[in-house]
């Protein structure tokens, strides 16, 4: 369901070695970070399986760098819910935050990795949220930045 994480904004701000980049060249991914009066736009999932088989699944996934925190989100039918997000932090090493837009959009337009050119993950964010008609002003720069620079 489309919900709204409020007093956080999305942020490229988590180096990324083992998807969309390498240890040589680390790659930028999303994360969230606290910011009174902002809103982040998604999805909220219920998985379906056993919540232990789950979480070990995605605590592997999101190792670099990610901490498990419990998040209260607002469902675009006001109902409030509370979720488990994975949110970048300090304390792992991949945190690279605050960092300049240009010095962002110059690695995402360069790094790739493991699961592929770090442009698609961008871009591939950017459709998600045009398709929730919810567009974040930090990724749509980024998307500018980076298309102008790199002919793909």
């Amino acid at each position: 369901m489309v919900a709204c994480l409020e007093d956080w904004q999305l942020r490229f701000w988590q180096a990324s070695e083992d998807h969309r980049g390498t240890p040589e060249f680390p790659g930028r991914v999303a994360t969230v970070v606290p910011r009174a009066g902002a809103r982040v736009w998604g999805r909220a999932y219920l998985l379906p399986g056993q919540r232990e088989d789950i979480l070990a699944y995605l605590d592997h996934r999101e190792k670099g760098g990610y901490e498990r925190l419990p998040l209260r989100v607002i469902a675009e039918s006001g109902e409030p819910l509370s979720v488990l997000s994975y949110v970048g932090s300090a304390v792992g090493g991949s945190y690279v935050g605050p960092e300049e837009e240009p010095k962002t959009a110059s690695i995402i337009g360069r790094a790739v990795g493991p699961s592929g050119k770090n442009i698609d993950y961008l871009r591939n964010l950017h459709h998600s949220l045009s398709e929730l008609n919810r567009m974040d002003p930090h990724v749509d720069r980024l998307l500018s930045l980076v298309d102008f620079d790199t002919p793909d």
